[in-house]
């Protein structure tokens, strides 16, 4: 006679219950809870967490922590800008000189010019710090 290894069962992998219904059935225990952390799986109580189940409020920090990296400060990209430009212009927070629109950031709340969209009319803008790109696209010079 020759010994072999039992095949591994594949019915019911994957399936939490394994056919017993719900999932405090089929325990050997009967309908209770359990003996340890018993009757935690009350009420639903097993769709949650095991400490939110018990009641534990949750505390402190939770999540991934925020980027460190990136801008500081509030920014805003050529094409906003010209959608804002008219109403900028009705309110006075910009100028018109002949064709020129000219446009402090700084005194708007931004810190930052960043280069997207495209330039359509002449700008002179006054911020203290400006992407490579949106430099270009302006043709200035970026420090």
């Amino acid at each position: 006679m020759v010994d072999r290894k039992p095949k591994k069962s594949v019915k019911q992998r994957g399936s939490r219950t394994h056919g017993w219904g719900a999932g405090k059935k089929h325990r050997g225990k009967g309908h209770i809870g359990g003996h340890g952390e018993s009757n935690v799986g009350k009420r639903g109580g097993a769709r949650k967490t095991r400490y939110l189940a018990k009641g534990i409020k949750p505390y402190g920090q939770s999540g991934m922590p925020l980027s460190q990296k990136g801008i500081s400060g509030r920014a805003i990209n050529i094409a906003t800008i010209y959608d804002r430009l008219d109403t900028w212009v009705e309110q006075g927070k910009v100028t018109k000189e002949k064709d020129t629109y000219i446009v402090n950031l700084t005194a708007l709340g931004y810190e930052k010019l960043l280069s997207g969209g495209s330039v359509r009319q002449k700008l002179k803008i006054t911020v203290a710090k400006i992407s490579k790109k949106a430099a270009e696209k302006l043709g200035i010079k970026a420090e």
